[in-house]
């Protein structure tokens, strides 16, 4: 069977440029991303904290907490690109909000001046915001939002980590891409071998509770109540 890879990919940066282009003068500091084959996460991760050679803003430290004087002894981001391209290779990326974190990549490679294309030139970017904008408009559709919907516990998530969140996205897109095939409710065969599927969350599945035999001998009675009362014919079925 052909070997369907795709890697869930999450950066942390230094902060944001809101006059023009929003990376520019910003680096990233922390890469997180999770292998994903066949619909099924490996634990084969890739996750490194990077130096940026500048500091970090304060609105930015308030949202993932990783200090200067944290990433001081970390490598730089030109240490990590060959096992980080590597990592990458044969691979669709799949990225909540991915405009912001391709951006960001493509940004520090042109800054190494190395012969390496765009990112999005080497490969399929997924965007599960897009995505998760088409399955639930109008919805919110942060990755808080999708994982509540979902139901995938978010309760150690205090701050923004690249590798964590990577994980938890890993997690959505599988639920999501799921969700997005047509049930098949027409055959229950298949339907019941569609809802065995591991990567089918048992939070989805509806408890379906059938009358009992008292029940419905009183529903029936029911009716006969209300035929007598109102003088209409109510057809009952066995």
């Amino acid at each position: 069977m052909k070997k369907d890879r795709k890697v869930v990919l999450d950066t942390e940066t230094t902060g944001m440029n809101f006059t023009g282009c929003f990376y520019e003068n910003h680096r990233i500091i922390e890469i997180g991303a999770v292998e994903i084959i066949n619909n099924h996460i490996t634990g084969n991760n890739f996750h490194s904290y990077i130096f940026p050679e500048r500091s970090i803003d304060k609105n930015a430290f308030k949202i993932h907490g990783i200090s200067s004087n944290f990433l001081s002894c970390k490598p730089k981001f030109s240490e990590i690109i060959v096992p980080f391209l590597t990592y990458l290779d044969n691979s669709d990326l799949i990225i909540h909000n991915a405009k912001f974190d391709i951006g960001f990549i493509n940004y520090e490679l042109s800054m190494l001046k190395l012969n390496v294309k765009n990112i999005s030139e080497n490969c399929n970017i997924i965007d599960t915001l897009s995505m998760a904008r088409k399955i639930f408009p109008g919805k919110k559709n942060t990755l808080d939002s999708l994982c509540t919907r979902y139901k995938i516990d978010i309760t150690n998530r205090t701050i923004h980590s690249a590798i964590y969140d990577a994980k938890l996205l890993a997690k959505v897109y599988i639920f999501m891409t799921n969700f997005q095939k047509s049930l098949p409710i027409f055959d229950n065969n298949v339907f019941e071998n569609y809802l065995s599927k591991k990567a089918y969350s048992k939070h989805a599945r509806s408890k379906i509770l059938l009358a009992t035999e008292h029940e419905s001998i009183s529903h029936k009675n029911y009716l006969k109540y209300m035929m007598n009362i109102s003088g209409k014919c109510i057809w009952l079925t066995e």
